[in-house]
């Protein structure tokens, strides 16, 4: 993965893991692309690619059904992205939730002030299948 690659802007179909998280070995994610500590998985698999990956590994990756979103306003694209992900990180984390799955990255703009809105849905990887978020 070349180093552009790495630092890329979140998106859709995104999957972003905590570090710390208790992951299987063969689970690779992407450099510290959100400076949170959470990180995009490797070789951008996708929710369903990620699920059948870590199901023939014994783990589990639950889905929660809220959405999560938020939105920031300002005039730095790069600071907002990263208030808005830090934002979903919370709200994740309150869940007991060690991913997020971005659904929606929107740009736009109210009375000349620009602002960023995320979607995206709390995810978790655990070996087992009863979710115990830990």
């Amino acid at each position: 993965m070349t180093q552009q690659e790495n630092h890329r802007t979140i998106g859709p179909g995104d999957i972003l893991v905590e570090k710390s998280a208790l992951l299987p070995q063969a689970l690779r994610l992407a450099g510290d692309s959100t400076a949170t500590g959470w990180a995009r998985v490797a070789d951008n698999l996708d929710g369903l690619q990620l699920e059948k990956e870590l199901s023939a590994a014994g783990w589990t990756f639950f889905y929660m059904a809220n959405k999560i979103r938020a939105t920031v306003f300002g005039f730095e694209k790069k600071r907002m992205m990263q208030s808005a992900l830090q934002r979903l990180i919370t709200a994740a984390r309150l869940q007991k939730c060690n991913c997020l799955e971005i659904d929606d990255v929107a740009a736009h703009s109210f009375l000349g002030l620009p602002y960023i809105s995320f979607s995206a849905h709390p995810r978790h990887i655990q070996k087992g299948t009863v979710f115990s978020g830990q």
